[in-house]
């Protein structure tokens, strides 16, 4: 009996796992396991609790004599949840999360036992800094890097069976200074974007004293049955199917979206779920997704540094959670071939301290005016950047979904619907128009005269697009499942802090040559809209004729990861991450460098995972199929039955051999050229090898002759598991 066989039989005889959920109401456990600043005020003195909340909304440092206060207070309440350990936790350049844990037990120097957890311990940590990616920043004998708690982002109690973790999210940065995480570059652009935007806010309104950036993240996810999962090879080790024939039935029927949360997947969700808000974590909203077995969450708007920490988190709490229900999650952007794959749409706005949104258009000229403003400067950052946009999405499993006829093409380009496009034509249409008065100004742009009622509903959604308006907010629907959100983050808020520097710098130009402010600010807009509006585009992003349009605009189409990373290190890309503080050409260097080193190892191990599955699986069960059809026909020939009556069989042995031949020879041949890569010297030289002479030249080919043996060999001898089970099994 095969493991396909045993694993099929599992999900057969699977039963639905209720989870252990007290209490009906969310807002009961919300929270419950974080240290916000209503925990903090029960458990930290005035001096304590007005030092962190200065921290928490105001940026400002920790005093490290108030520290030790502040890390007693956590201790004490850390404990009265059955905690005896802690970590710093962070985000290294892995993709993943990092923890080391120590307890809070601790030897006084005559031999008393203690429990403490001292200011010290709480500001900074000292992990192995050369046993993560640091893309030559650190030599291998150079082990010192630091971890230095972010305060914005409150502590949490993570379970494990029945383990307590107290975790205080954190940076992590080199001994020599540079950032070897996604955290530190999303802060600082943070900052900088706070201090652009709020210069370009007061020409509306003088009390806004700061402007932060939202996300709302959508995670798409599959859910396959552990047992069918674990006779998989491939989704083991590479998290998507190398191999797979598509099924009959697959998602053409469109009967999976929106219908029926199946009962063991319910179950699931909502366990996952209970450990999420109890983590902080507002999810909102749970559906089927398109392609079978596929689902997504949706959590509540949040700042952007906490709806990072926030989603990977959730990655790493659904995938344990899901081992509890005998299930596995999938977050590959394409784990099986034919179906969709899956996103993670970044829904972006920007939000004041006087508690308007920037993206949302006004009830007056004068808000609109304000709105208009950073609608069209982030137009232009992204059609100035568009290709540091597309490098900062780039990777090897992303590459399998951008542009495939169901996720946004790697082109970037806008979408911001019939009517503001209207508007921004319109505006346009005065270019080289000397605006004389003020009022005359603002009125050109009233745009409550034009759309009434614009908030949500009068901007149709573009699934084509990669970067789309959607009523108040811009959805960068490019990013993928497995991304860590910090990096497409840092890259958008630093463009948009970027332009908005450039934009306000041009209208105090135009304020000294005498316009007035009104009208200096109309001037610079037309000027953006006429410089960028080749960036957007209206129609379907899947078609040929787009990408031939593209051609001709001159927008770049930059396909693969190794190509696409290229960006990162321009003199442009330099330029604009030194500028504004975020990265120094090393860091960038640095980072290139290990983006080049995943795509590289990533291409590998599936390389070698098709080697072994066709040695292994597909040849040996071709094989004994072929010796039966073999003996089929043998023993009809010695029956002296005519040719004609048994020719299926030899057309059936014909196929079977050519494709058996075909999988070793180009599995043979793959492996060579796998050979001639890794002797190349430098990383990108090696991972535009690993993409165009043994992703782009085998990989297809391969699987095409291992799916055609799929629908040919005799079901019982198939050793792996098929769509049609990982898919609909459960």
């Amino acid at each position: 009996m095969s493991l396909r066989t045993d694993a099929v039989n599992h999900v057969s005889h699977g039963n639905v796992i209720s989870p252990d959920i007290k209490g009906a109401k969310i807002t009961g456990v919300f929270g419950e396991s974080v240290f916000t600043l209503k925990t903090a005020r029960e458990y930290l003195s005035d001096e304590a609790y007005k030092s962190l909340t200065a921290s928490v909304r105001g940026g400002k440092k920790i005093d490290r004599s108030v520290a030790s206060q502040i890390a007693s207070g956590m201790r004490a309440w850390a404990e009265s949840k059955g905690v005896t350990h802690y970590t710093h936790w962070f985000q290294p350049l892995t993709g993943s999360t990092a923890e080391k844990h120590d307890s809070f037990f601790t030897l006084k120097g005559d031999g008393t036992a203690i429990e403490e957890f001292e200011g010290a311990a709480l500001i900074q940590q000292e992990p192995d800094a050369s046993s993560f990616p640091n893309g030559g920043l650190r030599a291998t004998f150079e082990a010192r890097g630091y971890s230095a708690w972010d305060p914005s982002s409150p502590p949490f109690i993570i379970e494990i069976g029945n383990g307590k973790t107290l975790c205080i999210p954190t940076i992590f940065i080199a001994y020599t200074g540079e950032s070897l995480d996604y955290k530190a570059p999303l802060m600082k652009a943070v900052e900088s974007l706070n201090k652009a935007a709020v210069t370009v806010c007061n020409y509306f309104d003088k009390n806004v004293t700061k402007v932060t950036p939202t996300l709302g993240w959508e995670q798409e996810y599959f859910v396959i049955d552990e047992a069918l999962v674990n006779a998989r090879p491939d989704l083991v080790q590479c998290g998507r199917t190398v191999f797979g024939f598509t099924p009959a039935k697959g998602q053409q029927l469109e009967d999976h979206y929106f219908g029926s949360i199946p009962e063991r997947v319910y179950a699931f969700m909502r366990d996952f779920e209970n450990e999420s808000y109890k983590l902080g974590i507002p999810l909102r909203t749970r559906h089927n997704e398109v392609a079978p077995a596929q689902f997504e969450c949706a959590p509540i708007f949040e700042e952007v540094n906490i709806a990072v920490d926030h989603n990977i988190l959730l990655m790493d709490v659904m995938s344990r959670v899901a081992k509890r229900h005998r299930l596995v999650v999938l977050l590959h952007e394409k784990p099986f071939a034919g179906i969709n794959g899956s996103g993670k749409h970044n829904n972006w706005s920007l939000a004041t301290d006087t508690g308007v949104n920037l993206l949302a258009p006004g009830k007056t000229p004068k808000t609109n005016l304000m709105f208009l403003t950073f609608f069209v400067n982030t137009i232009k950052a992204v059609h100035d950047y568009a290709d540091i946009l597309r490098a900062s999405i780039a990777s090897a499993s992303n590459d399998f979904r951008l542009g495939a006829n169901e996720a946004p093409p790697a082109i970037i380009s806008v979408f911001v619907g019939e009517y503001l496009t209207k508007v921004l034509n319109d505006v346009e249409s005065r270019v080289g128009t000397k605006f004389d008065e003020q009022d005359e100004a603002i009125l050109k742009i009233d745009l409550h005269r034009s759309i009434p009622e614009l908030l949500i509903d009068n901007t149709d959604r573009n699934r084509t697009s990669p970067f789309a308006f959607t009523g108040n907010k811009f959805e960068f629907r490019a990013v993928g499942s497995t991304a860590n959100c910090a990096l497409p983050m840092t890259v958008l808020n630093t463009i948009v802090a970027d332009t908005l520097n450039k934009f306000s710098a041009e209208v105090e130009a135009l304020i000294e040559k005498g316009d007035k402010k009104e009208i200096a600010i109309m001037q610079v807009i037309q000027k953006y809209i006429v410089s960028s509006k080749k960036i957007l585009f209206e129609g379907d992003g899947y078609s040929e004729a787009w990408h031939k349009e593209a051609e001709k605009r001159g927008l770049p189409n930059l396909k693969t990861t190794p190509v696409a990373l290229d960006a990162m290190v321009t003199e442009k890309a330099k330029k604009v991450f030194l500028e504004n503080g975020i990265y120094t050409h090393a860091e960038l260097e640095a980072r290139h460098e290990i983006e080049l080193e995943k795509y590289i190892k990533k291409v590998q191990i599936e390389a070698r995972v098709m080697g072994d599955l066709a040695t292994n699986h597909i040849i040996p069960a071709a094989i004994k199929y072929q010796n039966e059809l073999l003996k089929n026909v043998s023993l009809l020939r010695e029956a002296a039955l005519p040719e004609k009556l048994y020719k299926g069989q030899l057309t059936l042995l014909k196929d079977v051999s050519t494709h058996i031949q075909q999988v070793y020879e180009n599995v043979h041949a793959m492996v060579e050229e796998r050979k001639v890569a890794n002797n190349l010297e430098h990383s990108r030289e090696k991972a535009i090898a690993y993409e165009a002479k043994v992703k782009a030249q085998y990989f297809d080919k391969i699987r095409y002759h291992v799916d055609k043996l799929e629908q040919l060999v005799d079901d019982e001898l198939w050793t792996l598991p098929k769509y049609r089970e990982l898919l609909f099994l459960r």
